[in-house]
């Protein structure tokens, strides 16, 4: 921009250890990946493939190579992860991780169940393997309602076992773990999960306009928002700095 206004909020600047967007991929072409980055690449500090995406796609080393070219850190999604996971075939995910110079991982179990110490020792050993670790807490089972010190305790473990970041559980309709099934926000459970684990190591994942206003009022600018599609980066930058209605007057001196 060539004019500035004032009264802006101070956004952090790439490359941003808070204030993150993770950005979900779930199959867009080369072309498609270009044209999202020359808009948008320096609001998008981290890509998940979504799902089983990698392992479908026949563009993926082009993809990879593009996100690479830009310095923008991708990660496949937990699904595939989980995949690999249930079939005892962990090592062979870290192999196929490293063959495709991959270095964020995703650690989830939202799909599958086990125990959250093997989970912390699996987050250790990728650790070790030289990966960034994105844990994800939460189910994706709408019947498996935890209590809030019960991801308290999961989080903390997680960071402890040398998570970078923990991802609370929504899935890409965001109606799941931190949101009941309409959308809305679990706020008693945000706000309990706040009074123990720092804000800027949580990535909340909110695929919702509504639930990407929430965070903002609630955490600021600077909050860390996850599965957001990449049609959505722009708009929700404008959100952030208050360049949109829903958050015209929340920077602005009255």
């Amino acid at each position: 921009m060539k004019f500035s206004l004032k009264q802006m909020p101070e956004r952090t600047q790439p490359p941003r250890t808070y204030g993150l967007n993770m950005v979900m991929d779930k199959g867009m072409g080369t072309a498609d990946v270009q044209n999202f980055l020359s808009v948008a690449k320096p609001y998008t500090d981290i890509v998940k493939l979504g799902f089983g995406t990698p392992y479908v796609s026949g563009n993926l080393n082009e993809k990879l190579n593009i996100y690479r070219e830009n310095n923008i850190p991708v990660y496949f999604g937990g699904t595939l992860f989980e995949a690999f996971l249930v079939r005892d075939q962990l090592d062979d995910y870290i192999n196929g991780a490293k063959e495709y110079g991959i270095t964020y991982v995703e650690v989830s179990d939202g799909s599958v169940s086990i125990p959250h110490t093997d989970k912390c020792k699996i987050i250790e050993r990728l650790v070790k393997e030289g990966f960034t670790v994105l844990s994800e807490v939460g189910s994706k089972d709408a019947s498996h309602v935890m209590a809030p010190y019960k991801w308290i305790e999961q989080m903390t473990a997680e960071l402890s076992a040398g998570s970078s970041y923990v991802i609370a559980e929504a899935r890409e309709a965001g109606n799941i773990g931190i949101y009941r099934g309409t959308g809305e926000v679990r706020e008693g459970l945000v706000d309990e999960i706040l009074t123990k684990i720092p804000q800027e190591k949580i990535i909340w994942e909110a695929p919702q306009k509504a639930q990407q206003l929430y965070f903002i009022q609630l955490l600021g600018c600077n909050a860390n928002l996850g599965n957001i599609a990449p049609n959505e980066v722009i708009p929700l930058e404008a959100m952030r700095i208050g360049l949109r209605s829903d958050t015209f007057d929340l920077y602005r001196d009255k």
